[in-house]
């Protein structure tokens, strides 16, 4: 079913290939622009959720695409944000830093595969308050690292979205050892 909720979260996942075209071989102004597609993506994140519980439209599609819309978006665009470069030649997510952006796409993928696990064994794990907060800062960091691009002037731009990769990544952990926890409880 097309309702609402689901338009807006096909258009995050259509908005995947713009977004990597622009992290391409970015200009400042290609980081301004990626980084207003992606505020506009991100809350769209919210609204689609919103609007399917105030309309009670929430559909087994919208359930399903909701999780891979937000889990294509957050890799491509980290996989992006390695490789793009500062106006300075360096990568605007380098070094030590790469390890909670691996942290993060590597939770996604172990997550995504016991939530396939589970639901085989018609276990369905909800999705906390604290991973909610988890994609949040992720978004936010995402979004900071983006901004950063645009604005090569203001350091600390760049400094608070590596700190926010980083508290996203910690919050990764906890919640990626919660649903695997949960998840332990039914394997042999």
């Amino acid at each position: 079913m097309l309702s609402l909720p689901n338009l807006l979260t096909l258009s995050r996942i259509l908005a995947v290939p713009i977004l990597v075209f622009l992290l391409w071989k970015p200009t400042p102004l290609d980081y301004l622009i990626t980084f207003v597609l992606y505020c506009i993506v991100g809350i769209t994140d919210y609204f689609d959720g919103y609007l399917a519980r105030a309309h009670g439209q929430i559909s087994r599609l919208g359930q399903f695409l909701d999780p891979i819309a937000d889990k294509i978006m957050v890799a491509a665009v980290i996989i992006m944000l390695v490789s793009s470069r500062k106006s300075s030649g360096e990568p605007i997510i380098h070094g030590l830093h790469i390890l909670p952006a691996l942290t993060i796409l590597l939770r996604e993928i172990i997550v995504s595969g016991l939530r396939e696990f589970l639901a085989g064994l018609s276990v369905s794990v909800p999705v906390s308050a604290l991973a909610k907060w988890k994609t949040t800062l992720q978004l936010v960091a995402l979004g900071a690292l983006i901004l950063a691009g645009s604005v090569p002037d203001q350091a600390w731009v760049h400094d608070v979205g590596l700190a926010s990769l980083w508290a996203a990544a910690a919050l990764t952990m906890i919640t990626g050892w919660d649903y695997l926890r949960t998840g332990m409880r039914h394997m042999d």
